[in-house]
């Protein structure tokens, strides 16, 4: 069998009240498109029913499977992007908090000449929906502290809806090593010290009340992987795939 166009990987810790929706808006969504597509399903040590209900949906449905990780959010994308056999692969939030209607935006045809394609809240063009205040403050913020510190070109790195193309994919993500939330910035700095393309589209974006943000943790563990993530690349850690 070909590889397909498309691997769609959907990280899921803990979704079991969001996750049955949102594999019904892929598949209807992907059956309405000309090209191959997968979708990988990573649960990674939830203690929900989040793989049961995964698992089930995977067995009814051709062409979605269910992996499984370590814990952490950037163990589950590092785990299906290196498992997917798509020519472009590309992950997107359990929540859906950007329509399933923008995903053709982030590979060819519609994205050109970039071989990373990252969403982005605060690019000309872009909308947030019914996000507190307080929230979206707290995301400068921390922007800030991220284009300080590794990615200055970049105004929203966190944003969980990022394709790259194969060969971007399986560079950069056999270098990651952060199995945390921080992951997202990893990634980017390791793409960019490598020479890849990075386009930053603007999109329509939907909070959901119910999240595993955790504002001030997350914000001080930004802190201190931003440190680890320069000495790594000062050590030469991010050289060789592992």
């Amino acid at each position: 069998m070909s590889a397909p166009f498309l691997s769609l990987i959907v990280p899921a810790y803990n979704e079991a009240s969001r996750l049955p929706n949102t594999l019904e808006q892929l598949s209807g969504f992907l059956k309405g498109q000309s090209y191959t597509w997968e979708v990988l399903i990573v649960e990674n040590g939830s203690t929900d029913n989040t793989h049961a209900l995964a698992s089930a949906f995977a067995k009814a449905h051709a062409g979605f499977q269910v992996l499984q990780s370590a814990k952490g959010k950037g163990a589950a994308v590092r785990a299906g992007m290196l498992a997917a056999q798509g020519e472009w692969r590309m992950m997107l939030d359990a929540d859906l908090s950007m329509p399933v209607s923008e995903i053709n935006r982030f590979f060819p045809p519609k994205l050109d000449q970039a071989d990373i394609a990252i969403a982005s809240r605060e690019a000309p063009g872009a909308k947030r929906h019914n996000e507190p205040e307080y929230r979206h403050v707290g995301g400068r913020l921390m922007n800030w502290l991220i284009r300080v510190l590794a990615l200055p070109d970049l105004q929203d790195t966190q944003c969980g809806f990022k394709s790259f193309s194969a060969q971007a994919a399986e560079d950069v993500f056999s270098r990651q090593q952060l199995d945390g939330w921080s992951f997202d910035v990893e990634v980017l700095y390791i793409a960019q010290q490598r020479g890849y393309r990075i386009a930053e589209l603007p999109i329509d974006w939907y909070y959901h009340e119910f999240s595993h943000v955790q504002p001030l943790q997350d914000s001080w563990n930004m802190f201190w992987d931003l440190i680890k993530i320069r000495r790594k690349a000062a050590r030469g850690d991010y050289a060789a795939a592992h």
